[in-house]
């Protein structure tokens, strides 16, 4: 029996759909998100800007995060800026709606996109970066096996405070110890 690559125990990786881009939009309107998902400055972007996003390239492989129970969006998942040579990937994520964090989502995401990462796309590294006030994601991290690799001091510039920017990783020899 085949392992479904794109289901999870609640969620599921799909394909963006029509009607995507008007909640994704909306998430931009939560500053804990934008604080969160990215270290470029915090503004609400409009519908347009999120067109592309998540069109298949040969460097990243772009999913949303869907609720198997009544399939509603809930986030995306990327594994990026991928070094084929190399067989290693980047890693980006984000829940979008508050009601939605804190539940468990993130970790089960983080299992589905490493099981493709390693076993679908061959990878043998993934790495990430997080902001040092992300509590919550460098926990999810952590649990997933991602460790923490160095950190970029003083690299984020929030609300009047500077921030480092802590790089993890995760091997798929790491990630198969804890998960196969």
């Amino acid at each position: 029996m085949t392992t479904n690559l794109f289901r999870g125990q609640t969620l599921k990786l799909t394909a963006k759909r029509e009607g995507d881009t008007e909640i994704i939009a909306s998430w931009d309107e939560d500053p804990e998100y934008l604080r969160n998902v990215d270290t470029d400055i915090a503004i609400p972007r409009p519908v347009e800007h999120f067109e592309g996003e998540g069109d298949p390239g040969s460097n990243s492989f772009y999913f949303r995060l869907r609720t198997i129970e009544d399939d509603r969006l809930i986030g995306f998942i990327v594994i990026h800026s991928i070094e084929w040579n190399n067989r290693a990937g980047m890693l980006a994520m984000g829940i979008g709606n508050a009601n939605d964090r804190g539940k468990g989502y993130g970790s089960e995401a983080l299992q589905l996109i490493l099981r493709y990462a390693f076993h679908e796309l061959n990878l043998h590294r993934v790495g990430l970066d997080v902001i040092e006030y992300n509590e919550r994601g460098i926990r999810a991290y952590q649990k997933a096996g991602f460790q923490i690799e160095g950190r970029s001091r003083q690299a984020v510039h929030r609300d009047g405070k500077i921030y480092d920017r802590i790089n993890m990783g995760i091997l798929r020899s790491e990630w198969e110890e804890i998960f196969q």
